[in-house]
């Protein structure tokens, strides 16, 4: 499978967070291949951003993955409830990473509905289906991600990203609609003073 290499998330945060709308996450999870296409994120860079775990520089036990080598999974633990994935970006001491909002599910549905919901796929209530994995605590739950995998290496077989689904190597066609990219405000970070405007969330929209 060709997967995103570790230059990749070398580069600048943010046009990493935009770039990565469209691409597919893929997760092996007990054997099971689950397959999510990435439709919503948001950008956090240490060195200026008030909005991030690692704002000047701030090492913590909890932020010293953001600390590492890019390419590796950041995953954090709010309200002491849902666990939010993110990807370490940028050189090794830099502090940053995007976070993962949203998804769609494109392969092993029934693993990650019993995951979210305790039933397949066939029996989520139109609700569910709607706000099936619309959320980074959801996601992780779907993918049953936690404090666990913290640092994984998205570089190898058990966590990692591809640009396309033949390149992860599922048989299965890209969305037949028309999207467009949206840039916003980040969500939950009123706190942060002037990087509570910065505009680096980025969703795919369906157009009419």
């Amino acid at each position: 499978m060709a997967r995103l290499s570790r230059e990749f998330y070398l580069g600048d945060t943010v046009e990493i967070a935009r770039t990565l709308l469209g691409k597919y996450l893929i997760r092996r999870l007990r054997g099971e291949l689950l397959a999510c296409r990435i439709t919503e994120t948001e950008a956090y860079v240490g060195r200026m951003d008030k909005a991030c775990h690692a704002y000047n520089y701030r090492r913590t036990e909890r932020t010293s993955t953001m600390f590492g080598p890019p390419g590796h999974a950041y995953i954090y633990l709010i309200y002491g409830m849902y666990h939010c994935l993110n990807f370490v970006t940028e050189p090794e001491g830099e502090p940053s990473a995007v976070l993962l909002r949203g998804v769609e599910v494109v392969a092993g549905g029934d693993t990650v509905s019993r995951l979210r919901f305790g039933c397949p796929a066939a029996e989520m209530t139109p609700y569910q289906r709607k706000n099936r994995m619309n959320g980074p605590g959801k996601i992780c739950k779907g993918l049953s991600l936690s404090r666990a995998e913290n640092g994984m290496d998205l570089t190898e077989d058990t966590l990692f990203l591809c640009g396309s689904p033949a390149d992860a190597g599922l048989s299965l066609s890209p969305p037949d609609r028309r999207e467009r990219i949206v840039c916003s405000p980040r969500v939950g970070v009123d706190y942060a003073e002037e990087a509570r405007d910065f505009p680096w969330r980025f969703q795919l929209i369906q157009e009419d």
